[in-house]
């Protein structure tokens, strides 16, 4: 009998394609979940950089441009600066308070309501005032800033601690 050979695939062969299409749809998938997540991760730790960046500057150049420190309403947790700047009409100071207020810092100017400085996608740990000197004319702020993560997925997990000294330039 003649050995004929029929063409077309045997059963082997469509199993190794198959097992090799499989291995290489799952690196390259992966490869890109991968990308997609360091993407994500990469956002949130601008997102925290960038509102503890700008809440520290905000916060150093109104205690450069003060006048001084209000003791009255100043405690580890709030810091009040008489300022003459943001005044109302007929007034020689004004004041200028920054706190924590749900989770965000806010800054109150006298006679406005509160404005947070930071975003909601981030929330503030800590922020604390330290009153620097004798004459109390340096301001030492020390800021832990976090992005939220109801979920509390790992890619979403970043935060920072920020600490600047500021002084006086009455």
């Amino acid at each position: 009998m003649k050995n004929i050979r029929l063409k077309g695939f045997s059963l082997i062969e469509i199993l190794v394609y198959i097992a090799i299409f499989v291995v290489v749809f799952l690196a390259i998938s992966s490869f890109f979940i991968w990308i997609i997540k360091g993407n994500i991760k990469n956002k949130v730790m601008r997102e925290v950089l960038d509102n503890g960046r700008r809440a520290m500057e905000m916060m150093t150049y109104e205690i450069k441009e003060a006048k001084g420190v209000y003791s009255s309403t100043t405690t580890s947790s709030q810091l009040s600066l008489e300022t003459k700047k943001y005044l109302a009409e007929g007034e020689n100071t004004s004041y200028i308070d920054f706190y924590i207020c749900d989770k965000q810092i806010c800054v109150k100017k006298e006679s406005q309501s509160p404005v947070a400085i930071t975003s909601d996608q981030v929330e503030v740990d800590n922020l604390s005032f330290t009153l620097i000197g004798e004459k109390q004319s340096s301001v030492q702020i020390n800021l832990k800033i976090g992005f939220k993560n109801p979920t509390n997925r790992p890619e979403y997990r970043a935060s920072i601690d920020l600490t600047s000294t500021a002084s006086l330039r009455n």
